[in-house]
């Protein structure tokens, strides 16, 4: 349905080219956002398909149309649901303290007037997140307890240094490291890194493909490594005064 003030194109496209057409008006018509975490858990907030689509729909003509409490017949329209039907789910959000009724100030005519309020659902949506997190935090803290005890002072340090939980994808890449390496030279490539201020398991891949490289297999092969690399830096700078006293010395000769 066209809505009064809306954009419309007026080009006349080459007869059978309706992917053209279509494509155009799918762009002008633009897009409603409804965030990931509602369509992940609206099931877990109690809220039936129904229900969700009427909030999708709610969404839409609140942002695109400005239509802050549609009438039921309008609902109906996009909705494959009667009045009846759509009267209840209505009630039912509102039972469910997932929607209210609020006043919205009109900038157009200076008026105000009567719109539903989101403000409930996110509520609830923060309350079911904060919820599912606690949960997943303590299934983490679960795996840990079950690793060595190695492993686990690994999972210690690297929390103590972030300063928060681990996720489980940060749990199986610290497990991969310890396969492939000795857990003192993870330690060691985490205290470097949080000494340059690199609080990313990235750079902490990097250190350790690095030392994988160079075939260092302790905390004192690096220490060495870092020692040897320190002198040749040391070396390589006092080269080039050492090459201009010998060429000021065989001057002074030939001066003679």
């Amino acid at each position: 349905m066209e809505r009064p003030g809306q954009a419309r194109t007026v080009k006349k496209y080459k007869k059978g080219n309706i992917t053209a057409s279509f494509g155009t008006d799918l762009f002008i018509q633009g897009s409603t956002s409804i965030p990931n975490l509602l369509l992940k858990l609206y099931k877990h907030m109690g809220l039936s398909d129904h229900e969700m689509m009427l909030i999708i729909q709610l969404f839409r003509l609140h942002t695109e149309e400005k239509k802050f409490m549609p009438p039921l017949h309008e609902l109906c329209a996009v909705i494959d649901r009667d009045e009846e039907q759509l009267a209840g789910d209505l009630d039912s959000l509102m039972q469910k303290e997932m929607l209210r009724v609020t006043e919205y100030y009109g900038h157009e005519n200076a008026s105000v007037i009567k719109g539903y309020d989101f403000e409930p659902l996110f509520e609830k949506l923060s309350e079911i997140w904060a919820c599912a997190r606690v949960k997943e935090n303590e299934r983490i803290r679960k795996i840990i307890e079950k690793e060595p005890a190695t492993a686990v002072n690994l999972y210690h340090s690297f929390e103590k240094e972030f300063g928060r939980p681990l996720s489980p994808m940060e749990v199986e890449q610290i497990n991969l490291w310890s396969a492939k390496t000795n857990p003192h030279m993870v330690l060691e490539a985490l205290r470097k890194a949080v000494m340059l201020g690199k609080h990313n398991f990235k750079y902490i891949d990097s250190i350790l493909l690095g030392w994988e490289k160079n075939n260092l297999r302790t905390p004192a092969d690096v220490e060495e490594y870092d020692r040897g690399f320190k002198d040749r830096k040391s070396n390589s700078r006092q080269a080039p005064h050492a090459d201009k006293s010998k060429k000021m010395m065989l001057q002074s000769l030939y001066r003679n």
